[in-house]
């Protein structure tokens, strides 16, 4: 998984964001002892002594055979394997495992960190692990085991991250593991290329890191973000790091001084408090110098009060906000709303008499873990509660499979292709903030911010969902593309008929990919016939030969009722076509193309098919609109149901001058009528008042140029 990552080329002090807040393993010391070899049964290798001790911290009574028998198994293997530094391999395996352990991991995950890369590098299988050390670290190694390159090609790392995020979806402790895989390749990219660099760099900025958000483990994302910013942006990188060094050489600092104040206040009000400062990590630095501008001796770090309970959270809020001058539009409550990731805190902030403000954070040592930790926190949270930790009505039992990754995994399902798969994967992780909104029944859906009412529709209802038909919000009808609020009420109204069909209008309000990969499916898999003969195009260029409306050659005679504009073209004698599938009309901004038997198809310049016959090597001609502008166009009309419809509609065709050639009504669908009307027009230039005057008539809601002729 990581043979390729590297440790700094020369020893010395390690400098860095990685750097600040722990201290680093010695990798040296680690190798050496990896390469005296196992120790005897009983004795615990040196080499995972620091495992150890941090496991130990977190589980005093834990049972460390495992890890001893994971040790041997995975020195033995990787033994001659060294990393692009020369360090031995082993070296990476016991560095991602104390990250993990010092986060609290439980034995399992340590376990299987261990061995996280004995099958994809070395001769042990999955059946051997599983034999060796049980069906759960089988699955949490096979789970963050790449797939072969040489199966795959360039689809091996979309398809690895999916394989991954489906293990995920059953054991989070899978990508528990290879976040802390990446960030101990991260920390050691020195020695590799700076295209590799940045390459990896991206991607752990792209997917990694937002995977970390959401799965509450603060620290680890926030050291990969700071690492990924010195790749990406060194300049920057280092413009914050002076910023940072020239603050601490400060002979005052603000921020401390608050800090006693607060340790004052809360002690006259005897609240058993702990109160520390938090300097800020070198990308949140540089977050607040992009908003404010100058930075102040406050704006490096934060205040952090813990405390034993919950209730003195509000205590110690009340005390703050009474005896100092509290900044309320900072307050925020996420104790008693919890953030997605399982993240509990309260946020204020405190101004001092210069102006300074200094942001405090509010929370139980307990929450701080979890912040810290996100789901590494919960230990197994698949085992079976013990009697007294068995949850309280109404707490989430699974807090580890949270809406946001019940929504990848159901719509990574229909990603048609790797591609696909890693650009939406992309797309849906960037999406920083959730919302939750409430059903009828009491239940609850978690949507991501900027969600409509067909994400609610695909989230609730799968693609039973293409049968919506409106909604209510808050008890008030609301059409499908309204953007939904955190703690709005959606009451989703469904159709009756079984051969509903979702409108194409809805690709530009779905927000999530579910939405928006339900109804591109359907699409894909019901096109019109518009889209059919648009298509036509790309065959042509097999038989040059393509659907269109005839036309009189240039040269020729106007006959005494023409059913097309006049088009002139610079080639002599040739034949003029519109193209059927963009039907251009007067005074829409063309171009042509020369196919066989000296026809020239004409195209609206915007036209799918312009692109794809330019790549394709064909020749554009001049082609302009001549002096007739009297045209024929096909229209499409959208409309709900009502009596007498029709007859409104025809009316206000006829008044605005056009002439039905033909019309096709199709049965109604989810109470919509789709109307197909071909028209002769006396002249092109009347054409949006047509349309307008047809959008006018109550019930219609839509009316747009069909992309094939009707008639």
């Amino acid at each position: 998984m990581s043979a390729e990552a590297t440790n700094p080329a020369t020893p010395g002090p390690v400098t860095g964001p990685a750097a600040r807040w722990r201290a680093r393993i010695d990798l040296r010391r680690l190798g050496r002892a990896a390469l005296l070899g196992p120790a005897t049964r009983d004795r615990l290798p040196s080499a995972i002594s620091h495992v150890v001790d941090a496991h130990r911290a977190h589980y005093p009574s834990a049972d460390l055979e495992p890890l001893r028998r994971a040790y041997v198994l995975a020195e033995s293997s990787h033994r001659g394997q060294m990393r692009k530094s020369g360090e031995p391999y082993i070296t990476h395996p016991l560095a991602v495992t104390l990250i993990l352990a010092e986060l609290g991991a439980e034995t399992t995950t340590l376990t299987a960190s261990l061995l996280h890369d004995t099958v994809e590098d070395t001769d042990v299988t999955l059946d051997q692990v599983g034999e060796e050390f049980g069906s759960e670290v089988r699955y949490l190694v096979d789970g963050v085991t790449k797939l072969e390159k040489v199966d795959y090609g360039a689809a091996a790392e979309p398809e690895t991250f999916r394989k991954m995020l489906v293990a995920t979806g059953s054991d989070v402790r899978v990508m528990s593991i290879k976040l802390a895989d990446r960030l101990h390749n991260m920390r050691t990219l020195g020695v590799m290329r700076p295209e590799k660099q940045a390459r990896i760099a991206k991607v752990t900025r792209d997917v990694l890191i937002p995977l970390a958000e959401r799965l509450g483990v603060q620290a680890l994302k926030t050291e990969l973000e700071d690492l990924v910013f010195a790749i990406l942006h060194p300049e920057e990188y280092e413009h914050t790091r002076e910023l940072i060094v020239d603050n601490a050489s400060r002979a005052d600092d603000p921020l401390a001084e608050i800090a006693d104040e607060v340790r004052g206040v809360l002690r006259e009000a005897d609240i058993p408090a702990e109160v520390v400062i938090r300097p800020r990590h070198f990308v949140s630095v540089h977050r607040v110098a992009r908003k404010r501008g100058q930075l102040r001796g406050c704006d490096f770090g934060r205040l952090l009060v813990l405390v034993n309970e919950d209730a003195d959270c509000y205590g110690v809020l009340g005390e703050l906000h009474t005896c100092m001058t509290p900044v309320v539009s900072e307050f925020k409550d996420f104790i008693a709303v919890p953030k997605f990731n399982l993240y509990q805190s309260l946020h204020t902030a405190v101004a001092r008499a210069d102006g300074q403000v200094a942001e405090v954070l509010i929370r139980t040592h307990q929450m701080h873990k979890v912040a810290e930790a996100g789901v590494v926190a919960l230990g197994n949270p698949y085992a079976p509660p013990a009697e007294e930790n068995t949850p309280a009505d109404g707490e989430r039992v699974d807090p580890t499979r949270p809406g946001w990754l019940s929504r990848l995994l159901d719509w990574q399902e229909a990603a048609p292709d790797p591609d696909t798969f890693w650009s939406t994967l992309r797309e849906d992780l960037a999406q920083d903030r959730e919302i939750t909104v409430f059903r009828p029944d009491g239940g609850t859906l978690g949507l991501p911010e900027g969600a409509t009412c067909v994400d609610a529709a695909y989230a609730q209802y799968g693609e039973d969902a293409h049968a919506c038909i409106g909604a209510r919000v808050n008890g008030r009808l609301a059409t499908l593309s309204t953007v939904l609020r955190d703690g709005d009420t959606v009451q989703l109204l469904m159709g009756q008929d079984p051969a509903s069909e979702p409108s194409r209008e809805w690709l530009e309000h779905a927000h999530t990919p579910a939405a928006r990969i339900a109804i591109q499916r359907w699409l894909a898999a019901h096109p019109t016939h518009e889209e059919a003969q648009e298509a036509a195009p790309e065959r042509a260029q097999q038989t040059d030969e393509e659907p269109s409306v005839a036309l009189r050659p240039a040269a020729e005679g106007l006959s005494s009722r023409p059913t097309t504009a006049d088009i002139t073209v610079d080639q002599p004698g040739a034949t003029v076509r519109l193209a059927g599938c963009c039907t251009p009309v007067p005074p829409d901004e063309v171009t042509g193309f020369a196919v066989r038997g000296g026809v020239v198809t004409v195209h609206r310049v915007e036209c799918a098919a312009v692109e794809r016959m330019k790549s394709g090597g064909r020749a554009e001609v001049d082609v302009r609109w001549g002096d007739t502008t009297e045209c024929r166009v096909t229209l499409l009309a959208e409309s709900f149901v009502r009596p007498h419809l029709l007859a409104d509609l025809t009316e206000a065709m006829a008044l605005e001058g056009a002439e039905i050639v033909s019309a096709t009504v199709e049965p109604p669908t989810q109470q919509r009528v789709r109307h197909t009307y071909t028209l002769q027009l006396p002249d092109a230039a009347h054409l949006p008042a047509l349309m307008r005057a047809m959008r006018n008539v109550p019930g219609v809601y839509d009316v747009s140029r069909a992309q094939t002729p009707g008639g």
